[in-house]
């Protein structure tokens, strides 16, 4: 059976060759996505083993969290911004899943996130319309691969678009976001650890503006996790 399965397999990718979304290069059928040189390559933070890491630095003193990590380092014209670049903008969920499932690896592996249920970061509805899908949300589908843990996409919402946070400092980008979010479910949140997902981190204003919401539930925990981590 595993024989026929296999030949089967080779067939299908000698018909159908399949592309790294990272190099361009020949992926083998036992790989999805990245070929096993992209994943190795890819900047590693390791900051899920660090409770001082400069995630959870950038919120002291403003959210009480129970933890906090970035997977990779993001910087220009690297492999992690071409991949988001094709996650995002030219609507690659299957890559953002397997960003997804990579995150989750390393949230499961720190052994430090025993948490309830995924919080993606909430899009105003016309960005989501227009993108057609909260990036975040695509990212919890394959954290929640690993995890074993339900998506909470209902608990909260935004209440209004905002500029771009591109060009903007810490204030300006929290001035930005106050008051941005509201919850929709308390019921739903109470009592639970919730980890809340975006795909990457600069000043950590808007991540802020939500989970400061967010922990206004009946004991309510939070930790954060982001794909990257933008040094600024």
């Amino acid at each position: 059976m595993f024989a026929i399965s296999e030949v089967g397999h080779s067939l299908f990718h000698l018909l159908f060759p399949q592309v790294c979304t990272g190099c361009g290069g020949d992926l083998p059928f036992t790989e999805t996505t990245l070929c096993l040189r992209c994943l190795d390559s890819l900047p590693d933070t390791r900051f899920e083993f660090h409770p001082d890491n400069p995630v959870e630095k950038k919120f002291w003193g403003r959210l009480p969290l129970s933890g906090a990590t970035a997977s990779y380092y993001f910087t220009s014209e690297s492999l992690i911004q071409h991949l988001m670049h094709e996650f995002k903008y030219r609507g690659n969920k299957e890559l953002g899943r397997q960003l997804g499932r990579m995150m989750g690896n390393h949230i499961q592996s720190s052994g430090r996130f025993d948490v309830d249920a995924l919080l993606p970061l909430p899009l105003f509805l016309s960005r989501q319309k227009k993108r057609g899908f909260n990036q975040a949300e695509i990212l919890c589908q394959g954290i929640a691969e690993i995890l074993k843990i339900p998506i909470m996409t209902s608990a909260i919402a935004r209440t209004h678009s905002t500029d771009s946070q591109t060009n903007k400092g810490r204030i300006e980008r929290w001035k930005n976001m106050e008051g941005n979010f509201i919850i929709l479910d308390n019921e739903l949140i109470s009592g639970k650890h919730l980890l809340l997902v975006d795909d990457v981190i600069t000043t950590g204003a808007t991540l802020e503006a939500c989970g400061a919401e967010m922990l206004k539930g009946r004991d309510v925990r939070l930790s954060i996790a982001t794909l990257c981590f933008a040094a600024r």
